[in-house]
């Protein structure tokens, strides 16, 4: 009995020395990629959005911003092979796509996806 509880106690070690458990608060739990312009319409009705987003949710989310019609910014655009613009994609920690969404966005509906991820919003 005391040397299962040894080889246990063992794999828990490993267990946490690979970070195979969860970790807290290592790097935002989203990463919210909005691909557009400064000079499109639609885009520019997202700025705030992206901007209360990141006020409400702090460090758990990181907001980027790609200007796809900037020359040293379309390959973004080849890269999540956007249709049109604004283009809205939310990677999870560990960057991998989990849902996306064309056209303005309006901040109610992204709180959804975020609070979904279990994301909260910081208090006021």
């Amino acid at each position: 009995k005391t040397k299962m509880s040894k080889y246990i106690i063992l794999i828990f070690v490993l267990a946490l020395s690979i970070n195979v458990l969860p970790q807290n608060n290592v790097g935002p739990k989203v990463t919210f990629v909005e691909l557009g312009s400064v000079n499109c319409i639609p885009c520019k009705q997202m700025q705030p959005v992206m901007k209360a987003i990141e006020e409400k949710y702090g460090d758990q989310v990181k907001v980027i911003f790609y200007d796809v019609w900037k020359d040293d910014q379309k390959k973004f655009a080849q890269q999540y092979g956007i249709k049109l613009i604004p283009t809205q994609v939310f990677l999870d920690a560990n960057g991998k796509e989990f849902h996306r969404h064309e056209g303005f966005y309006p901040e109610a509906e992204i709180d959804k996806i975020l609070q979904g991820k279990g994301l909260k919003p910081k208090k006021s």
